[in-house]
């Protein structure tokens, strides 16, 4: 999962911006404030003083200023306040900060300094400390955020972690916050999963253990029959399809019972798929023996899988059957490529609605569960969702269909591995 998604992440990043806005807002609302605060500090302190001298200086009474305030009338006022409008002005004179009122009064100009203001170094320590205030708040912000999406992180991360594993009880189930509401809910929905699948592979498992046995006589007395009679053109020949169809029957039965179990529990050896492929257009030759067909494989470059090999002959021979059962004319061609098996027919193609729903749209409800696709397609596209593989299909320009079953995984980078 990458950083930016995370539900973590993104809690942190709530709690920062939240925390960044609100520090923001009582930052601008304290600095004005201290603005307001000097206003009223400093500038009416020098109002304030003004009033009580200009009176007193104009009757010539002395005027006494307290420690650091002085006031100068007319000819008295330094040359370079002289020219001041009239207000409170902030002056620097020889790196000395000065708050300076000017005014007039009824005998001529006036101002009023004030020398040892300690104003600016109060309100230089207010704002470091509003500056400390602003980056330990945004440090705590991480803090807290983090801590808070770890506590509700970590028990969805352990429900999700406890799903696939079956024999494990999920977590959280005895909480009564909505974290328990969730963890009941999915115990109850996995729970009934696990009875559904349960089912389907017991009726699996039951439908072709049944199957067995009668597929095993048909095929044992079309045997006798092409023993007995295999001279006799009239009888051997419906023996012989009754034989080949039980074999095959009792082939996808096989492969249905495989497909029961679960995946783990299958043996995963070594197998070549070129030996496989060519096997199958090996077995699938009396199928076009009678048509102007032309079955053959190609060849490419072999590879590997580790996988049951019942299940790989399975998928790639019912693609070589079909494609022999609809094409009249032309060529079935079995091909490798790039840990991929191509079998291209030039026949009538599939329709449109099959073609769909073997590369992955869901069907419509008129189709009927099998789409049309037959049992040897639909049996092909489950064996490769079994196996982690992809099935892909394509109509070719001319006619006819391009089937392609692409085994993921790392492709073999050396001899070893290579058949």
């Amino acid at each position: 999962m990458k950083a930016s998604k995370s539900l973590r992440r993104r809690i942190s990043m709530a709690y920062l911006i939240f925390t960044l806005g609100s520090t923001i807002f009582f930052a601008v609302t304290c600095a004005i404030a201290v603005e307001g605060i000097e206003e009223r500090l400093v500038d009416a302190r020098l109002e304030e003083v003004a009033k009580w001298a200009s009176p007193r200086q104009a009757s010539g009474l002395p005027v006494a200023m307290p420690a650091g305030v002085t006031f100068h009338h007319d000819r008295e006022i330094p040359v370079s306040l002289r020219d001041l409008p009239d207000g409170v002005h902030e002056v620097d004179m020889n790196g000395v900060g000065l708050h300076v009122l000017s005014g007039s009064d009824q005998d001529g100009r006036f101002v009023v300094v004030d020398h040892e203001s300690d104003y600016e170094k109060v309100e230089l320590v207010v704002y470091s400390l509003f500056a400390l205030a602003f980056a330990g708040s945004l440090l705590f912000s991480l803090f807290v955020g983090g801590y808070i999406g770890r506590r509700f992180v970590n028990p969805i991360l352990a429900l999700a972690e406890a799903l696939p594993q079956a024999e494990r009880e999920l977590p959280l189930q005895d909480r009564d916050d909505e974290l328990g509401v969730l963890a009941r809910a999915l115990a109850e929905h996995t729970a009934e999963l696990r009875r559904f699948l349960d089912r389907e592979r017991f009726i699996t498992g039951d439908v072709s253990h049944e199957l067995r046995t009668p597929l095993t006589i048909i095929s044992g007395a079309a045997e006798i029959l092409l023993q007995q009679h295999g001279n006799d053109a009239s009888v051997a020949r419906p023996a012989e399809r009754i034989y080949r169809a039980a074999s095959e029957a009792a082939e996808s039965v096989s492969v249905l019972l495989m497909l029961a179990r679960a995946p783990a529990r299958l043996p995963r050896p070594a197998v070549d798929i070129a030996a496989s492929a060519q096997s199958e257009v090996a077995r699938y030759q009396s199928l076009v023996a009678s048509k102007a067909v032309a079955l053959s494989f190609a060849g490419g470059d072999s590879f590997i899988v580790n996988a049951p090999p019942e299940l790989c002959a399975a998928a790639i021979g019912n693609l070589v059957r079909n494609a022999c059962q609809y094409t009249e004319k032309g060529s079935v061609t079995v091909s490798l490529g790039a840990r991929t098996v191509i079998v291209e027919d030039t026949g009538p193609g599939l329709p449109g609605a099959v073609v769909a729903v073997l590369s992955g749209a869901s069907a419509s409800a008129q189709d009927g569960p099998s789409s049309g696709t037959g049992l040897g397609l639909g049996l092909v596209k489950r064996i490769c969702e079994y196996l982690d593989a992809t099935l892909s299909v394509q109509t070719r320009d001319g006619g006819g269909t391009r089937f392609e079953i692409r085994f993921n995984g790392a492709e073999a980078a050396d001899d070893l591995t290579r058949a």
